[in-house]
């Protein structure tokens, strides 16, 4: 059971007597803050959940309204009682309420975004009708935002209530819940997809309130108009935003750091005294760019990240993660691929850095650690070996490991969250605070017995430990 108190369920739901029932127990055994919307039924709903023993905050109105105004009521009432993220679920039964926590997992990762549950639009009992209309909204989300996305009409989801975009503009019908994908979009919150399973009942035993004719109508004339303010809004702005970033990077570097760089080599030449104090400068260079481009303030929990030398493991899904970790200590350097040496903009940063080739052999890799290490820089280690695609903690691979036990030096973990919803490998998000956290876990030292399980199981444990501190982001 979800016992998280920043999130509730949200069930919206019309003459479904039926079904309200079983759902709403069903989602009760997952999540612990319930809220059900009432949307002017005239069947027997209110004797259900009346005669529930399962908890909740029912809003109840007389006249239908649409599950568009039920959505934004209940939206409401999340928000006065003081929920920051709303899980929204069918009242018929469609969706599994089992496959809460597959959602739940995926918001522990990416907090700020919209996970959305994706069903598989060929299905045992799918109406003809539903899966032509889903598959014409995907086509014409792509149009208006850019993305792919597997099912944006999906009522399964989880929304980001304080990052939601466009509620002002919803409309009253089934629409309102593409509508809100659209403008979020457009504001570059992102969108996550989650596979889940679905149920669709025999055509004699469905409940459904989809006129076939007056909603597709509906739905046509909504993408009509959302393709024309894309070409002079949406799109434009998500564009701008993405591409203030650049130009915003490259001034910041050639009119900044590269000079004030110049100014450290003629003073103290190709020293250690100049890395030393290059060292300090980019810790103090890199905080003003990253908040004046993200809004971003690094937060450290836990010890400092560098009073020693020390192998620093950190699990990588961002660029961010280099930057942020560049912010926090000017005692680090990290293990590097090689085109960040030959980089005409930063190469020579990168050395004056003490940037490691990642190409080196084995032996000479050790060789550098210790010459840094001797020198007494903390070196990081992202043992996914590159950037998660998902956000996911991918395997750990064991050279971190070896480099530790071979220069018997301990072993700092660092576990960093949320900087994937920001800027990933294909997508980058401007100009918003974000709930991000640099966790430093206390030392793995040569004592520690989990150093004598070897590299393989070593690996393994620390990975579980991290995809543990992810999935309890909102729980420390």
């Amino acid at each position: 059971m979800i016992l998280a108190d920043h999130i509730c369920a949200l069930i919206p739901t019309y003459n479904n007597g039926g079904t309200i029932g079983s759902v709403v127990e069903s989602v009760a055994a997952q999540m612990k803050h319930i809220i059900v919307v009432v949307d002017g039924s005239t069947d027997n709903t209110r004797e259900v959940l009346a005669g529930l023993s399962v908890e909740l905050m029912v809003v109840d109105y007389a006249q239908n309204a649409g599950k568009g105004v039920a959505l934004k009521r209940g939206f409401l009432k999340a928000r006065q009682m003081g929920f920051t993220h709303v899980l929204t679920i069918d009242a018929d039964g469609q969706h599994y309420p089992e496959d809460i926590p597959l959602l739940y997992r995926a918001h522990t990762i990416h907090p700020e975004a919209i996970v959305v549950g994706s069903r598989v639009l060929v299905q045992k009992n799918m109406p003809a009708r539903n899966t032509f209309a889903n598959r014409f909204s995907n086509f014409w989300f792509r149009i208006q935002t850019g993305l792919n996305l597997p099912d944006t009409q999906s009522g399964f989801r989880i929304y980001p209530l304080e990052r939601m975009h466009g509620e002002r503009l919803m409309t009253s019908r089934y629409e309102a819940e593409l509508s809100l994908l659209v403008f979020s979009a457009w504001a570059n919150v992102p969108v996550v997809p989650v596979p889940v399973r679905v149920y669709y009942p025999p055509k004699n035993e469905r409940v459904s309130h989809f006129r076939p004719v007056r909603d597709f109508v509906r739905i046509s004339l909504l993408n009509t108009v959302l393709c024309a303010f894309a070409i002079i809004y949406g799109l434009p702005r998500r564009w701008w935003r993405s591409l203030y970033y650049y130009p915003f990077f490259a001034l910041y570097l050639l009119l900044y750091i590269t000079p004030s760089m110049r100014r450290l080599q003629r003073r103290f030449g190709d020293s250690e005294e100049m890395n030393c104090r290059l060292h300090q400068f980019v810790k103090q260079a890199v905080l003003p760019l990253i908040n004046g481009i993200h809004g971003l303030h690094p937060k450290l929990q836990g010890p400092n990240i560098s009073p020693q030398p020390a192998i620093i493991i950190a699990n990588h899904n961002s660029f961010l993660d280099i930057l942020m970790l560049m912010s926090l200590s000017d005692k680090l350097t990290f293990i590097g691929k090689d085109w960040v040496l030959s980089n005409p903009l930063f190469g020579r940063l990168a050395k004056g850095y003490h940037i490691i080739p990642a190409s080196l052999g084995k032996e000479e890799l050790l060789a550098e650690i210790r010459r840094v290490t001797d020198l007494g820089y903390s070196v990081v280690v992202f043992p996914e070996g590159t950037r998660s695609k998902t956000g996911d903690i991918q395997t750990f691979h064991r050279g971190a490991f070896y480099f530790a036990e071979q220069l018997s030096l301990p072993i700092r973990p660092v576990v960093i969250r949320g900087f994937y919803d920001i800027w990933n490998k294909t997508t980058m998000h401007i100009g918003c605070v974000r709930n991000v956290q640099i966790i430093t876990l206390p030392d793995i030292t040569i004592q520690d017995p989990r150093r004598h399980l070897g590299y393989a199981q070593m690996s393994k444990l620390l990975a579980a430990e991290y995809r543990e501190k992810i999935s309890y982001y909102y729980n420390d």
